[in-house]
Parts: structure tokens; sequence; C-alpha cells
């Protein structure tokens, strides 16, 4: 225990840092199976890493050199051709199928059918109903009721009725209640029911409450009987049969099972796994080299050639051509359309002027006044309103007023 208290002001001691537990020593067996794995999964692995890398350049170079554009190709054409053909054919077969299965139909039923059947058949029917059949109904309606339902119902109700009563009274209810009343019920009550009742109250519940209590007991016994069974057989088999197989398999196979699993099985599969990654690694090495290369055959032999052909070549030709056949030819045409258009523009002021004068020689029409020359005043300095000194002021009269 220390006695010893920090000063107040004392910063506390930093704690120790505890050293990380060392890694455990390799075995011999990871070391002796390191070189061979890896030169094995590198002969394996690097072929199918420069396969998978010129599959995948192979691949974006497809999508992008063809299935985009290939892509657009046909998306532009669907919606540029396909679509409006798809929309006019289809407003094509809709006016057709208008033209031909509809409007012939409809002027059918409008102009036929409808006609047809109110003015020949609905129209005739009504009146027939409102004028004849209506007023001979009521007739006979009235006919019915005070000629023969009035009498008719007075008769049943004062003579049949009564004798139809005591008839069926007589004939179907009477010796039916009788039979009932005086032989049934006593026969039932007296001869099957007493009886019955007799038997399941004196003989039959205790019969059955005796063989209930002889069947549970007997069941009770059968169940005693299993469970016992049930518990020798299950001390039998764990204490006899499980616990000796678990003891010699903890004992004789665990042990050597976990030896193989520590010592070979897990450094083997971990020396494998290391090796493919180092394997995959320098696979993208060589595939990013030879890239490289290939790549730096490209630029010498294709890219650089085109490159100075185009700056030293077609540069050159390109300027000439613009400087001595693109340019003069141009300024001509310009120059043409400007004489074209200022000799299309003389002629038709040409034109208008003759239209004019023909016009005003025909029909005196109004004189149009000649342009003037505007004077400029003397007196008046560029920019300012004052006058200068020892000259006279120019008239203020406007240009529309002089004529």
């Amino acid at each position: 225990m220390d006695l010893r208290k920090p000063a107040p002001g004392a910063v506390p001691d930093t704690p120790r840092r505890v050293p990380a537990p060392a890694p455990e020593p390799e075995g011999c067996l990871a070391v002796a199976v390191r070189v061979p794995v890896r030169i094995v999964v590198l002969i394996v692995v690097v072929p199918v890493r420069l396969v998978w890398d010129l599959l995948a350049l192979t691949g974006r170079a497809t999508h992008r050199a063809l299935l985009r554009p290939l892509g657009n190709a046909l998306v532009w054409l669907y919606e540029h051709a396909l679509a409006p053909a798809a929309y006019g054919l289809g407003l094509a077969l809709l006016l057709l199928a208008k033209l031909l299965l509809v409007w012939p139909f409809v002027g059918l039923w409008r102009y036929v059918v409808v006609p047809v059947w109110t003015y020949g058949i609905a129209v005739p029917s009504v009146w027939v109903y409102r004028s004849l059949l209506t007023p001979l109904g009521h007739g006979l309606s009235w006919a019915a009721v005070h000629l023969l339902a009035r009498p008719g119902g007075r008769l049943f109700r004062s003579v049949l009725a009564p004798a139809l009563k005591w008839a069926g009274l007589a004939l179907f209810v009477w010796p039916f209640v009788g039979l009932w009343r005086f032989v049934v019920v006593p026969v039932w009550t007296y001869g099957i029911a007493v009886p019955s009742v007799w038997v399941y109250r004196s003989l039959l519940t205790p019969l059955g409450h005796g063989t209930l209590w002889l069947s549970g007991q007997t069941l009770r016994l059968l169940g005693l009987l299993i469970a016992g069974i049930g518990r020798a057989t299950g001390w039998i088999f764990v204490y006899l049969l499980f616990k000796p197989l678990a003891w010699v398999v903890l004992q004789l196979l665990a042990p050597p099972l976990g030896r193989l699993w520590r010592r070979v099985l897990k450094p083997v599969g971990a020396e494998i796994a290391a090796a493919i990654g180092v394997a995959w690694r320098i696979a993208g090495y060589l595939t990013r080299a030879l890239g490289d290369g290939l790549l730096w055959l490209l630029r010498t032999l294709v890219t650089r050639p085109a490159r100075w052909f185009y700056q030293n070549v077609c540069v050159p030709v390109g300027h000439t051509v613009r400087d001595v056949i693109w340019r003069p030819v141009k300024r001509a045409a310009i120059e043409a359309g400007e004489a074209t258009r200022s000799a299309f523009r003389s002629a038709r002021e040409a034109v208008g002027q003759a239209r004019q004068s023909a016009w005003r020689a025909l029909g005196g029409g109004k004189r149009v006044p000649e342009p003037v020359e505007p004077v400029v005043p003397p007196a008046r300095t560029l920019g300012r309103k004052t006058t200068v000194p020892g000259t006279a002021a120019g008239p203020e009269i406007s240009l529309h007023k002089r004529g």
C-alpha cells in the first residue's frame, strides 16, 4: 500500500502500456507448405486474373463503343421514327375502325331502328293501349267485380265456408286428435317412458359408474407401469450407452481431431488463403504492366504519328486551303451577293418610281414633297445652344414648315 499522497498541483503518472502478447511462433509445417503452395497458386491464379482483366476491359470497351451508341440510336429511332409512325398508324386504324364498325351501326340505329321502333311500333302500341285496351280492361274489371266477385263472395262466406269448415274438422282433425289423446299418449307414457326411466335410474346408471371407476383404475395402473418402464429404459440408455460412448469419443477422437485442426488444417488453409491473395495481387501487377506496355505501344505506333501527321501536314494544308481558296471564294461570294442585292434594290426602286409616275399621270394623285437639304444655322456651335459672338442667328423655322 502506497502511503505517499501526490501534491495538489502534481500531474498524475500516465499508465504504463502493457505490451501486446507476441504472436505465436509458426510451425514447421506452415513454413514448409508456404513456398510450394504460393508457387502453385501463382501458376493457377495468374491466367485467371489475365482472363478476368481481359474480359472486364472487353466488356467496358464493348459497352462504351457499341452497346451505348446502339442503345442511344435505338432510343432515337423509337422516339423519332417508330413512335410517330405507330401513333399515326393507330390514328389511321382508329379512324378506319370508326368508319367501318361504328358509324354504319350508329347511322343504322339513329336513322332506321329508332324511327321504325318509335313511329312504327311504340306510338301505335301506346295509342292502342290508351284508346282500346284500357277502356276494355276497365269494363271487364267492373263486370267481374260487380257481377261475379261480390255475389260469389257473399255465397262463399254464408254457405260454403261453414260447411267446408265442419266437414274438414270432422274428417281430418277430430279423429287424429282423439287417437293422439286417448291412444298414443297413454301407450307412450305408461308403456315406454316410465319403464325406460326406471331402467336408466336403477340399472344403467350404477352399472356405468362402476364401469367408469374400473376403467380409471386400470388406466392409472397402466400409466404407472409405462412410466416405470420408460424411466428404466432411459436410465439404461443414458448410463450404459450414451455416457460411455461420449467418454470414448471425447477421450479418443476429440484430441487427435483438435490437434489435426490446429496443427495441419488451419495452417494449411491460412497459407492457401494468403497465397491466393498474394497471387491475385501479383497477377494484378502483371496485368497492369502488360496494359501499360500495350498502351505505350499504342501511343508510340499510332497516337504520336497521327498527332505529328495532323500538326505537320493537316494543319498547314487546312490553313493554306482556308487562306488561298476559302476566304477569296467567300469574299467574292459576299461581293456578288451585295452587287446582286443592290441591283435588285435599284430595279425595285425604279419600278416603284415608274408605277407612281404612271399612277400620277393617269389619276392625278397628291403631290409628294421633294426632299430638301437641311440648312445648318451658322450661328450654332456643335453641342451647344449659345450663339457665337459677331454672327447673326439663323432662322428658327423647321424643315417641315419650310416645305
